[in-house]
């Protein structure tokens, strides 16, 4: 493992445990009881509301969550680790992912230890080279990972999700994850990453852009293709939602980061993200993130909008006080939204100077998880030519996908 992969990792040199998968049977995930509570969303009932399920898997455990404002139970929305601390289960801290435990942290900002006010949890944090991350696996007998994905390979949770398996089999400790419905399950697009010269936190995984998983059947997929350092497996274990399918069309309770406000903000996410590496606005400073795309000319389009900052947004906002024209994507019916190219095509054919569009090409890069997609927009491509393209390597991905399946699949 190279010195790059390493320092992106956090997780320190080879690790030593030797772990095995398992998975809870058919009548354990079924098991219910008066105890259980629901979200009331279409039947649908994620891991975290399934009590009876695996608070017996933490009796008598020393416990630690990675946890953030989506770890919620029930139709109430409690927080996981108020549940657990009621339920005197022996939680000893919680890892904070990219945009912090609270969810207030955006993008490229510092997320730091701390304690979480209201229980006086410890907190710490999963980046910057946090040198207590080794005493602290070491202190538990079990993690949990209770966060909430939206589909898209380059949302970071999935990456926080490998780090901690990383921790866990260096620790020799057993990873339980609570998992949730994927808001875009119904889905598999985009390439895949193949080369790992486009590795990066979000591109992590040899897997399509939008990838059809949900966390629990992502971990094992990272199990079972041994991607983890040096083809170690972690010893894991998946909570089931109950009642879900990939074809469920599944509106997320509480919003998963700050710039992903509403359910349409989550289905247009993969399709508007790769104006991330331009200098294109996807709404950021606005109260309409991933719902509007703009730039400061009248030929991008009618509609028109001024950003500026918004609490708890990130602090780079691209076209910030600056009148930007483009289209206003806020009527769109949410559920019918499945990934395209359109748009970044649209702005990239009617720049001017075509030169200036890639303005940060290297990060493009690493969000495609590949140069082709860049090197196709360039050459002029249509989107129905570039989709051809990946169909070779979406076909092979979708026949790995399969073996890891917990539900039922929406084709």
């Amino acid at each position: 493992m190279n010195t790059r992969i390493a320092t992106l990792l956090l997780l320190g040199l080879v690790t030593f445990a030797s772990c095995t998968s398992r998975q809870l049977s058919k009548d354990a995930s079924s098991a219910m009881s008066q105890k259980d509570t629901s979200a009331g969303h279409k039947g649908i009932i994620p891991a975290a509301d399934r009590l009876s399920v695996y608070l017996p898997l933490l009796k008598g455990k020393k416990v630690g969550l990675m946890g953030n404002q989506t770890s919620i139970v029930g139709a109430e929305k409690e927080h996981l680790v108020d549940v657990l601390l009621r339920e005197k289960v022996d939680l000893r801290f919680g890892f904070a992912p990219e945009h912090g435990f609270r969810g207030t942290v955006e993008r490229g900002e510092k997320v730091s230890n701390d304690v979480d006010a209201k229980t006086g949890l410890p907190l710490y944090t999963l980046y910057g080279g946090n040198e207590k991350q080794d005493s602290i696996v070491q202190s538990i007998d079990v993690m949990i990972f209770d966060l909430q994905d939206v589909g898209a390979r380059f949302y970071t949770y999935i990456t926080s999700m490998h780090r901690v398996m990383e921790l866990c089999v260096k620790h020799n400790k057993e990873l339980i994850v609570f998992d949730r419905p994927n808001p875009c399950g119904d889905q598999v697009d985009g390439p895949v990453r193949k080369d790992d010269k486009f590795k990066s936190n979000v591109s992590f995984h040899k897997i399509a852009m939008v990838h059809g998983l949900t966390v629990g059947e992502l971990a094992k997929m990272i199990n079972g293709e041994k991607w983890l350092e040096n083809g170690k497996q972690c010893k894991l274990t998946v909570v089931p939602v109950e009642n879900y399918t990939h074809a469920s069309l599944y509106e997320l309770p509480v919003v998963p980061s700050p710039s992903l406000p509403n359910h349409l903000s989550v289905r247009l996410y993969a399709s508007l993200c790769l104006f991330e590496g331009t200098d294109i606005s996807v709404g950021r400073g606005t109260d309409w993130p991933f719902q509007v795309v703009g730039h400061n000319d009248p030929i991008y389009g009618d509609f028109s909008y001024t950003p500026g900052e918004k609490a708890g947004m990130a602090k780079h906002v691209e076209g910030k006080g600056q009148k930007l024209y483009g289209v206003d994507l806020r009527g769109l019916d949410a559920d019918s939204q499945q990934f395209t190219l359109k748009y970044v095509l649209d702005f990239y054919n009617k720049m001017p100077d075509k030169s200036k569009f890639f303005a940060r090409a290297e990060f493009f890069d690493k969000l495609a998880g590949t140069d082709e997609l860049r090197k196709q927009i360039l050459a002029g491509k249509t989107e129905a030519e570039i989709k051809v393209s990946w169909k070779p390597e979406l076909t092979a991905y979708k026949q790995m996908r399969k073996k890891y399946l917990l539900y039922p699949d929406f084709e």
